[in-house]
């Protein structure tokens, strides 16, 4: 481990020296590319300098543990050696953690698409509690979300609402929340007081560009329609909504949340490069279906990821065990405390396979 870390900093270094060479400054697209190949490693190579730091302090300091040196100073130096062991065992698991393999899609933007399951209206319901959530979150982490197209059920809930994400390593956080949600609850229209259990699906689709997912215009096959979104009488008489169908898989992407027709059918296209990029994904990584739909399931309730149980004021997270009876703030995007576990437990099962790997 030690010698990749003296290779990051060397490289390191290396870039700092570019950037100062007066002849790279005068190109600014290159200067620009070294920055972020430095920024990309920087978080390393600061904990490297703490744990070597750190390193040199503690050889110093167990050099006082001598049988002639005073028994007050001994037992003072001998309390420094624990203090700095135990800072060097977290520096030395921290850069074990930054050395890991990154997922090449956590910087992305993210595409959320959240679907009402099984349940009926109660499941629509769900499903716009699940976009508030998502969009309180991404508020809470400063980060901008805009709505792409939404089918209301007319009481207030969603049978499908897509809407994406904005902001540095929003997929990093916004990944673990593909699956299958159940809520279980009483809904308003239940007279006799029941509780009833429903679910929606979500799934997660990093945003790519043209560069990664190349989409041909002869596969595509787009209509225009009045919108039904924000916009009113205006959208609908101009049909600024789009709708494209890829006919080789038969992938729908609609965008109605522009005034712009052009605007709607760039953002539909948006909708479906990510899609057209999770199934390729899939493809390579051996899983069975082949579809979007694998990453979300069927959204049958014994399918599940989370549970929203409104009674008991608790919210359980069925990949982790964690649970926390604070319902309404999880519903209002304190998300943190699920995604956290769920990051340790990925880098955990990382640092496993490559332990297997050696």
């Amino acid at each position: 481990m030690l010698e990749r870390l003296d290779k990051v900093e060397k490289r390191y270094e290396e870039l700092t020296r570019l950037m100062a060479d007066p002849a790279v400054a005068q190109d600014y697209e290159r200067v620009a590319l070294c920055a972020k190949k430095q920024a990309d490693i920087e978080e390393i190579v600061t904990a490297y300098r703490a744990y070597k730091d750190t390193a040199e302090e503690l050889e110093e300091t167990r050099t006082l543990l001598t049988d002639d040196v005073d028994p007050e100073l001994r037992e003072l130096a001998e309390a420094e050696v624990a203090s700095l062991q135990a800072r060097l065992d977290e520096l030395e698991a921290r850069l074990q953690q930054l050395l890991l393999p990154k997922d090449p899609r956590d910087a992305k933007d993210v595409i959320v698409e959240i679907r009402a399951g099984a349940g009926g209206d109660e499941a629509g319901l769900f499903a716009a509690d699940l976009y508030r959530m998502y969009t309180r979150y991404a508020e809470r982490q400063g980060w901008k979300t805009e709505l792409l197209s939404a089918h209301s059920t007319g009481i207030g809930g969603f049978k499908e609402v897509i809407f994406d994400v904005k902001g540095q390593g929003a997929f990093s956080r916004f990944k673990f929340e593909s699956g299958v949600h159940r809520v279980q609850r009483v809904p308003i229209t239940e007279s006799s007081g029941r509780i009833h259990t429903s679910t929606a699906t979500v799934a997660v689709l990093p945003e790519v560009d043209e560069v990664e997912v190349h989409v041909d215009i002869k596969d595509l096959e787009i209509e225009a329609y009045g919108s039904s979104g924000p916009g009113g009488q205006h959208m609908q008489k101009n049909a600024t909504a789009v709708r494209i169908i890829h006919k080789p898989t038969g992938m729908i992407a609609a965008c109605e949340s522009e005034r712009s027709q052009t605007q709607n059918k760039l953002r539909a296209l948006a909708v479906l490069r990510a899609r057209l990029y999770e199934q390729e994904r899939q493809k390579q990584e051996a899983k069975v279906a082949k579809t979007r739909r694998a990453q979300v399931g069927t959204g049958e309730r014994s399918e599940k990821i989370r549970t929203y149980n409104f009674p008991q004021n608790r919210v359980t997270d069925h990949r982790t065990g964690l649970t926390l009876h604070r319902l309404p703030d999880v519903l209002d995007g304190d998300l943190d405390p699920f995604i956290n576990e769920l990051n340790v437990q990925e880098q955990a099962e990382r640092m496993q396979a490559m332990g297997e790997a050696r």
